[in-house]
């Protein structure tokens, strides 16, 4: 007789939970959590209560380190070393794919095309059905140049060797001569360059940099250039030579150096970088003194003549880069070619991806440098849409950054059918709409900084809206529209705005009020502000570029609040205030002001330990001697925002200039952080508050807000509102880029653009107050707006 034994699980099944024990990364507090696998587990809590810390520098940074140990040696000795996470034990870690919020890179030379291998398709289907044929493809890259070759080419075979001559034998690239695949030249002001008026030793050159005090000015006297006589009264060839002169060896004061003309080094040093990279000073100096336009030779395409002579159906390599991508993928589909069906295939499937994830306005050749974070974001998603790997933890960093109520859907269902595909999907993410769709939620908090790093609550989110957690309190939270809103003290005129795609736009944007443009992903937001308003007179941008900064930026370097602080002490004190900075004089010598030792190991991960010199505080034990008001320079940096607004505003330390800045920085929101924390630390609200508290000391007449809510918590948006209508009350005009419904519902005007994206764009289909938005329900955000307030 056969009997039935109940069935067992099989071991292999047993590990459906990935289980974290004593994570301590940052501030997080021995933290124990289990995740479900193959779930999509959402993680909120204030900005700075610890998130990023356990998804980021925890679950994925060990996944990572794992998968790097598993390859040689030797290929670990090309790859960065990763240090281990502070944490106890991690079990049941998957493969991790981050997908996170920073910009792509800033090459001038990287198109949304190059980055996401849409190019490289449309280069080998040009390289083999493209009439005239031309060449392989890289004779349509326009990061190849085309070379010319002549000479004996030897070729070693089985010990003996083979030469043949070569004639003109020509290497055929797409890149443009002209402009070098820039797409753009630049032509130079030189009235911006130097003034006519005063001599080289007077300081002639207005180049930043170009000081007369050190080698500069030695280099341009052994070049045999007159130092003492104007600029204006030049020799033809004088002034040739000084602005235009080859690279030529000379000799000063017995060391070698090279002397070469101020344009050409320009070229070099500044022309050739992207603007965006640069130091604030050196980018107005180049934003002055040099006006980019279209490359004459190759119309902006940055293609070679050749390559845009080869074309498919009438159209080359460049006509289809300029198309919106969902018209590109219109094209391909119509495209019946079996000699190149399975490249077709991929090609399809990578365009049908872009409008999937609601990208399809953009166009290939569009510079990857201009994609705002939530762009970049998902054109990072695009490859990953259609991959067959299962069983992996895909980790978002909030995902519906940038994104219109009406896109969040899209990007919802995105996130669910990666977990279909038994994939574990981490988020980050603040937004109610995807915090609903989660099968398990992660509380963090209660508070930011040192008063966050615990759960507060872990389960569904009806369990999370009954919790007693800031998250549980504020989820339903909806703003109301204002009963009455500000008259307008003027107006801003912008006419025929026809940056990207919009359609000559004619708006009036009203002032002394508080403004905001909005609209879907894609409908000219951004090209209207940045492109009518934010270069006028008077006008401070706040933008959502990331803030440069190592570990041994802070708080109190980045804001320049260590100035005042450091003058205090020094005054208090009779000494210099070279001592109390930690970069300058008064660094301990042992770590060199790191406040820790990092030691190199080759291949494995690097160790940092807190320096026993000084003990983590980063100055010498001398300059830890002098006080002001009691504490010393490390007890003050190591003060949150709130204690040292205290300190420093009464009492024996009290420094008014110190004091300002803090009160900025709590304004935003930031009142937890340490004045000495590592920018390094800071997660990306974080930052952007940050940059957004030192812009706003700025003297302007019109404020110019892109995105501010980006990484706020529902519970801190009150406080951002709070701070625009303190600005608009003290009579600033406040224009906002914004997706944010209860940032809508606070306007007292509203513009906003569509009715899509891209060409469907580009046009004002709505201005005026937010209650006239809400009656009419003519557009997407009028209809979204209406459910949020529940009208």
């Amino acid at each position: 007789m056969t009997t039935h034994r109940p069935p067992t699980v099989h071991p292999a099944d047993a590990h459906d939970l990935i289980r974290v024990r004593g994570a301590r990364e940052n501030t997080l507090r021995d933290i124990d959590l289990d995740l479900p696998k193959r779930r999509l587990t959402v993680f909120t809590g204030v900005s700075g209560s610890g998130k990023s810390s356990l998804v980021f520098a925890t679950l994925a940074a060990e996944s990572q380190r794992m998968i790097n140990e598993t390859y040689s040696a030797f290929l670990q000795g090309f790859m960065p070393s990763l240090a281990r996470p502070d944490v106890d034990r991690l079990e049941g870690l998957t493969t991790a794919i981050i997908v996170d919020q920073e910009r792509m890179g800033a090459n001038p030379r990287s198109t949304v095309g190059t980055a996401t291998d849409a190019n490289a398709m449309l280069r080998i289907l040009f390289s083999r059905l493209g009439e005239p044929h031309i060449g392989p493809p890289t004779a349509f890259a326009f990061n190849v140049p085309t070379r010319v070759a002549s000479g004996v080419m030897k070729t070693d075979k089985g010990g003996r060797e083979e030469r043949t001559v070569v004639r003109g034998a020509v290497y055929q690239g797409g890149m443009c001569p002209r402009c070098e695949g820039m797409g753009a030249v630049n032509d130079i002001d030189l009235t911006a360059v130097y003034d006519g008026s005063r001599s080289l030793a007077e300081g002639a050159l207005l180049v930043p940099g170009y000081s007369m005090d050190g080698w500069y000015g030695r280099i341009f006297g052994g070049a045999g250039l007159p130092m003492d006589v104007p600029v204006a009264d030049f020799t033809a060839r004088q002034l040739d030579k000084l602005l235009y002169g080859a690279a030529e060896k000379i000799r000063v004061d017995g060391v070698n150096l090279t002397y070469e003309g101020v344009v050409p080094r320009m070229q070099r040093s500044m022309l050739s970088k992207d603007l965006e990279a640069m130091q604030p000073h050196v980018r107005r100096f180049v934003e002055r003194a040099v006006t980019f336009t279209a490359c004459p030779d190759c119309g902006g395409t940055r293609l070679s003549a050749e390559a845009r002579s080869s074309t498919i159906r009438g159209r080359s390599i460049a006509d289809l880069c300029a198309l919106q991508i969902t018209d590109l993928a219109a094209w391909v589909r119509e495209l019946d070619e079996p000699s190149v069906a399975p490249l077709l295939a991929g090609l399809r499937h990578l365009l049908d991806s872009f409008t999937e994830i609601g990208l399809g306005y953009l166009s290939l050749d569009r510079p990857a440098g201009t994609l705002s974070g939530g762009e970049a974001q998902r054109t990072k998603m695009i490859r990953h849409l259609g991959s067959s790997l299962t069983d992996v933890t895909y980790v978002f960093d909030e995902p519906t950054i940038g994104l219109h109520p009406h896109d969040i859907e899209r990007m919802n269902r995105l996130l669910l059918q990666l977990r279909d595909k038994g994939n574990t999907v981490l988020v980050v993410e603040h937004k109610p709409e995807t915090i609903a769709i989660a099968d398990h939620v992660v509380d963090l908090g209660p508070g930011a900084g040192s008063d966050g790093g615990t759960v507060c609550y872990q389960g569904t989110v009806e369990g999370l809206r009954a919790s007693d957690t800031v998250t549980g309190r504020h989820l339903d939270d909806r703003a109301r529209l204002k009963e009455t809103v500000r008259r307008p003290t003027g107006t801003l005129e912008v006419r025929g705005a026809s940056t990207h795609n919009l359609r000559s736009v004619d708006v009036d944007l009203p002032l002394g009020v508080l403004c905001v443009v909005t609209g879907v992903a894609g409908s000219g937001k951004s090209s209207l502000v940045h492109g009518s308003v934010a270069r006028r007179e008077g006008v401070v941008v706040v933008d959502q570029s990331a803030i440069k900064g190592s570990r041994r930026s802070n708080p109190a370097t980045y804001t320049g609040l260590l100035e005042p602080i450091r003058k205090a002490f020094a005054k208090a004190n009779g000494v210099k205030p070279a001592l109390f900075s930690s970069n300058s004089e008064g660094a301990c010598p042992a770590c060199n002001g790191a406040g820790v030792i990092v030691t190199e190991l080759g291949i494995m991960a690097t160790v940092e330990s807190t320096c026993e010199e000084c003990e983590g505080r980063r100055f010498q034990a001398s300059v830890l001697e002098h006080t002001l008001g009691g504490r010393n320079i490390a007890e003050v940096l190591a003060m949150s925002v709130t204690e040292a607004a205290e300190f420093l505003g009464a009492g024996r330390a009290r420094t008014p200039a110190a004091h300002g800045v803090l009160m900025r920085l709590a304004d935003v929101g930031l009142g937890y952080v340490r004045l000495g924390q590592p920018l390094t630390t800071l997660s990306g609200g974080e930052r952007q508050r940050l940059k957004l508290a030192t812009q706003m000391a700025e003297k302007g007449e019109i404020y110019v807000l892109d995105e501010p809510t980006t990484g706020l918590h529902l519970a801190d948006v009150a406080n951002l509102l709070g701070l625009l209508d303190r600005l608009v009350d003290a009579g600033r005009s406040v224009i906002v880029i914004e997706h944010h419904q209860a940032v809508m519902a606070h306007a007292d005007w509203i513009v906003d653009l569509g009715p899509g994206a891209g060409h469907d764009g580009g046009r004002v289909v709505f201005e005026g107050t937010p209650a006239a938005l809400v009656a009419a329900r003519s557009t997407l955000t009028g209809e979204h707006l209406a459910a949020y307030v529940g009208a």
